[in-house]
């Protein structure tokens, strides 16, 4: 294991709970915003929206965009 690995690796669980965090607060807002909302439909809404962010990050990825980041 390189050390790129080992350093992702050894913050891969607060790189998941800040991604948790994220998906949480826009659920509040969400809720804020439209009291009636149906939360599960809005978190299947919201999880579809950062599966769309992540694959244009690994898109960019692909087409090079983080090589000399």
């Amino acid at each position: 294991m390189d050390a790129i690995e080992k350093e992702l690796l050894s913050r891969k669980e607060e790189i998941k709970k800040e991604l948790q965090l994220l998906f949480k607060a826009n659920i509040k807002i969400t809720d804020w915003d439209v009291p009636e909302a149906d939360d599960e439909k809005a978190a299947t809404i919201l999880a579809e929206i950062v599966q769309e962010a992540l694959d244009e990050i690994k898109q960019d990825i692909r087409d090079g965009k983080y090589k000399n980041y």
